[in-house]
């Protein structure tokens, strides 16, 4: 049986990354994550539904999202899911879905001013990669495209 575990996520953080290391010395970097869907209801005014994500990520891109990002900040992961079970104070199963980040992208701030708010590094210093869109194209669109829409 086939399967596929895949995360594709671009929001906010909802509080500054914590940065720790294991007994190893590898880095790993927790942070929230906020995605927000709006939508129009049926009597035709507008709402929101966010989904609060918790996101951990290990190894030197730790060290990046550490470094670069703060809470408010706008992130582009990708990732999979991965499932934590524990047992909780009181004696009771406790369990919860966290992204796992394997990678992750600079995107805009939305300061204007025209220029390109990451910078060339960016993709870089996110993943390595050596041919990456710029950091306004986290979906690998170019400005040349062909596609009217």
């Amino acid at each position: 049986m086939a399967s596929l575990n895949k995360v594709l996520l671009m929001g906010n953080m909802t509080r500054d990354p914590q940065l720790s290391y294991l007994p190893s010395q590898t880095p790993v970097v927790e942070f929230g994550l906020a995605v927000s869907r709006r939508y129009k209801k049926q009597d035709g005014t507008m709402a929101e539904d966010v989904c609060f994500v918790d996101c951990q990520m290990f190894g030197k891109r730790a060290e990046t999202v550490n470094k670069y990002f703060k809470k408010g900040e706008p992130i582009f992961v990708e990732g999979r899911l991965k499932f934590d079970s524990w047992q909780g104070q009181d004696g009771s199963k406790r369990s919860k879905l966290r992204v796992f980040v394997e990678n992750f992208e600079f995107i805009g701030r939305g300061g204007g001013g025209g220029g390109n708010q990451g910078g060339g590094g960016a993709s870089q210093a996110a993943g390595g990669f050596q041919n990456s869109p710029p950091a306004e194209a986290p979906y690998g669109g170019g400005m040349d495209d062909d596609i009217p829409f």
